[in-house]
């Protein structure tokens, strides 16, 4: 998209932030397909928390706005086509996927003495899709009117130093490469699109892929992503002994897709938690693991040992890192595991919101699943979620986490 042209899609605020149903990540519908498949039942209520020191109650109305736009959304016959020849999508779940309509009205937008309150309850099937969606209006609202000193100019340019610095300290020959993971936070569509056409034209030696699934359609690049916290919180009710719910997700996570998508996300409840759960018939069936809080390093010093003690040889396996990352840190932790373990790397906010100006660190979490409490607890002080701190205490004491 051409400068001329970014430039009046930008300053024209009526227009919807979130233009077609594929503009979302690609585990948003990995995951919608094994709760059509397995859960169509489970209804859940998710909340949406900003952990920046932002006041967002002044873009209510305009969020507002926004969430009624997506009941306009929906999957085009191309669109089911692409999906259908990716070898994941199964045509049940596509042929009910092209039906679906989003209700905007399963979403509470309110403001509260001191913040901007987002609720979405009903069907885990349709409250799933709007995770993304409010994430990046959310985001996107707040850089037109609340990012101070933020411009696409200034995006460019360092875009374009981020390149340079790939060029200069990266050899295409070590295999270092990386995903961009950065939908939900970025400082709009617009950027979004404009900097990965800057990257897949500059630098596809070292961008394998993106976790927008309209993107990769549109650029012809691998749209990447298996699973989110949701999948894992949600099985804390969807079983009957909260000891087995992670085995549980894991177990119907390869019941639906059989070694296919085999990136295991480890920080639920905590690594150490995961790792007693993740023996060696899942770890044999299963790619890999993907980092998302806690030490880098330490967190893939566990994994290599995990494995070793399994007797899976590392090499064989994959880990994803997905935290905070740029490239000098990912390169970093690439050169520690080199020759040990394989490698990839998802970056978001750092490359789709760094345009000056300080971007939002937004989420919107699972709360309770069939009316019963579910949380995320994590590697990191800070990114535990949940309403109800008596299930929070005896989710710790059934997991044996003491943090």
């Amino acid at each position: 998209m051409g400068s001329m042209a970014a430039f009046i899609a930008f300053i024209n605020m009526s227009y919807p932030i979130i233009s077609s149903l594929l503009d979302t990540d690609y585990y948003k519908l990995t995951m919608q397909q094994a709760m059509f498949h397995h859960y169509p039942s489970a209804v859940v209520d998710a909340r949406f928390h900003c952990r920046s020191a932002v006041d967002l109650r002044p873009l209510a109305d305009e969020v507002r706005e926004q969430i009624k736009t997506l009941s306009g959304l929906h999957l085009s016959a191309e669109e089911k086509q692409w999906l259908a020849e990716g070898g994941i999508f199964k045509a049940d779940y596509l042929d009910w996927l092209e039906q679906h309509r989003l209700d905007p009205d399963a979403v509470s937008v309110e403001i509260t003495e001191d913040a901007l309150q987002i609720n979405v309850q009903g069907s885990w099937l349709e409250v799933t899709l709007f995770e993304i969606y409010i994430l990046a209006i959310v985001s996107e609202l707040y850089g037109r009117t609340l990012q101070k000193g933020a411009s696409l100019e200034q995006g460019r340019e360092r875009l374009q130093t981020k390149i340079q610095w790939l060029r200069d300290h990266v050899d295409p020959a070590e295999g270092f490469h990386f995903v961009d993971f950065g939908t939900r936070r970025r400082f709009s569509a617009v950027w979004h699109e404009e900097l990965l056409h800057t990257l897949v034209r500059e630098v596809p030696e070292f961008i394998q892929g993106t976790s927008n699934i309209r993107f990769a359609k549109e650029l012809g690049i691998q749209p990447v992503g298996t699973m989110g916290h949701e999948w894992l919180q949600a099985h804390q009710a969807l079983v009957d002994d909260l000891a087995l719910s992670q085995r549980k997700a894991l177990a119907m996570w390869l019941k639906e897709y059989n070694g296919k998508l085999g990136i295991a996300l480890t920080d639920t409840i905590c690594m150490s938690a995961f790792l007693k759960d993740f023996d060696r018939e899942l770890a044999t069936r299963f790619t890999g693991m993907r980092h998302d809080s806690g030490d880098p390093v330490s967190w893939g010093e566990s994994a290599i040992a995990h494995y070793r003690q399994l007797d899976i040889d590392p090499l064989t396996r994959v880990l994803v890192f997905s935290d905070g990352l740029d490239f000098t840190r990912a390169c970093k932790i690439s050169h520690h595991f080199a020759g040990r373990i394989n490698t990839s790397f998802g970056i978001g906010t750092w490359l789709t919101n760094d345009v000056g100006g300080k971007p939002l660190s937004v989420v919107l979490k699972l709360i309770s699943c069939n009316g019963q409490p579910v949380a995320k607890i994590s590697d990191a002080p800070g990114k535990t979620l949940c309403t109800d701190q008596d299930y929070i205490q005896n989710l710790k004491r059934v997991f044996g986490v003491c943090a």
